[in-house]
């Protein structure tokens, strides 16, 4: 089995759980955060910096005054390692622009899955 997250823009998410459904993929899980990659949330499209995170404290500002945190949405899914491909090209198709910020996916390695109601264990446990 693998994890696979992956960071989006937060007005990708329709998108991309509609590509996700369609490919097989109704069990998710979506998270709100902030962060920023090597441009340090420089570049990209305007409308995903949101004013009010970039405001900071006059001594966080002594420290690292061009800090920009940029809104995106992370999601999580667990697969079979057969269905990945199939995962990473839906939330891809559904993403990409070509443009700085796109996103980024990451696929893990889940070493065990268990279901706290039936104590299912691994695949079984997911399906």
């Amino acid at each position: 089995m693998k994890e696979i997250t992956a960071f989006i823009r937060r007005h990708q998410v329709p998108a991309t759980k509609k590509a996700l459904e369609e490919a097989g993929f109704a069990a998710l899980t979506i998270q709100s955060v902030e962060g920023r990659g090597k441009q340090k949330g420089i570049g990209g499209w305007a409308a995903e910096v949101d004013p009010e995170l970039n405001t900071l404290e006059a001594t966080m500002q002594a420290m690292e005054p061009e800090i920009k945190w940029i809104p995106k949405r992370m999601i999580s899914l667990i697969v079979q390692d057969d269905q990945v491909a199939s995962a990473v090209d839906a939330i891809i198709v559904a993403n990409k622009t070509g443009h700085i910020g796109d996103g980024k996916i990451f696929v893990s390695t889940i070493e065990e899955a268990l279901r706290v109601r039936t104590e299912e264990k691994g695949a079984a446990a997911v399906s």
